[in-house]
């Protein structure tokens, strides 16, 4: 329905103070789909060394929304999104794939996978880690969400 690029999104994404300070971007954006990655940096971790939960759930609300922005156009807002933790983000960068599921007019129903992916981190129970010293992707969350069309302003 839009044919708003990636270019446009990460300004979109630039223009939200929080992203900056996060160092968030947008990877991939089109067709239903929008793919967000945060690197995992000390300063964003919990007292147990691992990726705050606040992290992925930013994640996931981001991308969840810019997802349905390819279909609703770039005036949107999350209604409302849940998130399932299924194990802690260590290291590396956060990536969070979301899609659209239904859209209307007015909303859309969008899920997301959030993934750590990056170097492997040395630990023992780090079975996924590749020859190349490189992790495959860890499913840490899911995430559903019902993004609305954002009201026309009227005091511009």
């Amino acid at each position: 329905m839009t044919d708003l690029g990636i270019d446009f999104a990460q300004k979109v994404l630039d223009e939200q103070p929080f992203s900056r300070l996060l160092g968030a971007r947008i990877t991939a954006f089109a067709d239903g789909a929008a793919t967000l990655e945060v690197d995992i940096r000390d300063d964003l971790r919990q007292q147990f060394g691992y990726a705050h939960g606040g992290l992925l759930a930013y994640a996931a609300d981001n991308a969840l929304t810019f997802a349905a922005g390819t279909v609703l156009g770039p005036a949107v807002l999350t209604g409302g999104f849940s998130v399932q933790y299924l194990r802690p983000a260590r290291d590396g960068t956060l990536r969070a794939e979301a899609y659209v599921v239904h859209a209307g007019r007015r909303q859309a129903v969008c899920r997301c996978d959030i993934y750590a992916v990056g170097p492997a981190t040395g630990d023992t129970a780090d079975t996924r880690a590749a020859a190349d010293g490189e992790r495959g992707p860890e499913l840490c969350a899911v995430a559903q969400g019902t993004i609305l069309t954002a009201p026309q302003r009227t005091d511009t």
